[in-house]
């Protein structure tokens, strides 16, 4: 196989595996990982790889393996994490609305821990006050990312410490001697304009005085990725320079500099990943041409979910004339995945990859409809490996209790 997967490639997988299955192709995430490293690379900048996108331990291994850190949302982030090989002072764990033993487990595992509630920031102080260092998440009251479902950072968002309550987060501060050592935002996904991270800089810039044990400003990810030809991403080179200069024009007191954090998780494994799928049945009506394929938002959930766009392939007849269809699954709900697209014509039978499939594509499939998840194989030098099989009928009785 060459570095480039191949419409050959990807049949021959799907041929020796079965579909519906994922393929990522781990060369791609190399590529995007040095896109990152080379743009920044004069700058005192670490990434934590957003794990929520893609948790499968392979492919946590090897961005460990290319050097990023990595950023975990749930205690079971973490311990994957660790059982990946991270050791803890790799891995960064973002709270959100959890219970505080969430938090007490992620402190004893020693990662760093960023707190987004005034009442569990009280907690950790009552707990564990000066003696171990943690960050908090603010709110930035700013509209950013592809849609609303994925702005995080806005005024009506559940999400981290709204900055107007900065005076109840000092008297938290001061009452327990907290180490704060490092002030963290996200303002959503899907950002093409560079300058709302800036617009995050100038509100971390205003509060980072106020603590004096800060080490690290964390401005996110949502870093954009081009799904369709001629979309425009997010401006890496771009970022890195206004990012540089806005740090080098503000240096933290006493002379001492601060880390920049960024957790891009999308924009290292989404364009990695190929999701393939059979189709099972054609159907002609009078308003559409349906390509039934076997799969459903069982496997696929983004465009239904985010009105996601993923471009199709019909990789068993690449040359055939174009042709508008629309794809659709074989569960029992509303499934489109395109409606009115053009393909080459399609016959049943055919093999139909998505691209950008690697991040919340695996990740937030389901057993709806009591069907099977798919494989996952990655491609790693050339040679295929499946790193998660296909489920079995065992696997949709495992943990039900019989008593009946």
């Amino acid at each position: 196989m060459m570095n480039s997967l191949s419409h050959a490639d990807l049949i021959t997988i799907a041929e020796e595996y079965g579909t519906p299955v994922y393929v990522y192709h781990a060369e791609k995430i190399k590529e995007q990982y040095r896109k990152l490293q080379d743009a920044f690379s004069n700058s005192n900048t670490v990434f934590f790889y957003a794990c929520k996108a893609l948790t499968n331990v392979n492919i946590l291994r090897y961005i460990k393996n290319l050097g990023a850190n990595v950023d975990c949302s749930s205690i079971n982030e973490v311990r994957l994490a660790l059982h990946a090989g991270f050791p803890p002072s790799r891995i960064l764990y973002t709270s959100n609305g959890i219970d505080f033993n969430e938090i007490r487990d992620a402190k004893e595992l020693g990662v760093y821990i960023n707190i987004d509630s005034l009442s569990n920031l009280e907690k950790f102080g009552n707990a564990f006050g000066y003696s171990y260092p943690v960050g908090i998440r603010l709110r930035p009251n700013i509209l950013a990312g592809g849609n609303i479902k994925i702005s995080t950072g806005h005024d009506k968002s559940k999400f981290g410490i709204p900055v107007e309550q900065i005076e109840q987060i000092l008297k938290l501060v001061n009452k327990y001697k907290l180490r704060i050592s490092d002030l963290h935002i996200h303002t959503g996904s899907e950002i093409k304009d560079v300058d709302v991270f800036l617009k995050g800089i100038e509100v971390l810039f205003d509060i980072a005085p106020h603590f004096e044990n800060l080490e690290f400003i964390d401005l996110g990810g949502g870093f954009k990725v081009a799904s369709m030809a001629g979309e425009q991403e997010t401006d890496i080179l771009l970022l890195a320079e206004k990012v540089s200069r806005a740090f080098a024009s503000h240096p933290y007191k006493k002379g001492r500099n601060l880390q920049v954090w960024f957790e891009p998780g999308k924009f290292l494994v989404s364009a990695a990943g190929n999701f393939i799928a059979k189709v099972n049945v054609m159907k002609e009506t009078a308003t559409a041409d349906f390509v039934s394929v076997n799969s459903g938002f069982n496997h696929l959930i983004r465009p239904m979910f985010y009105d996601a766009y993923h471009h199709i392939e019909n990789i068993s007849n690449p040359d055939g004339p174009l042709k508008n269809y629309s794809v659709v699954g074989n569960i029992c709900e509303t499934d489109t995945f395109a409606w009115d697209r053009p393909l080459n014509q399609v016959r049943e039978g055919d093999l139909l990859v998505f691209r950008n499939a690697g991040a919340y594509g695996f990740e937030m499939s389901s057993n709806f409809n009591s069907r099977f998840k798919p494989a996952e194989v990655i491609v790693l030098e050339g040679r295929a490996h499946l790193i998660r099989r296909r489920d079995q009928f065992d696997d949709l009785l495992r943990n039900q209790l019989e008593v009946i």
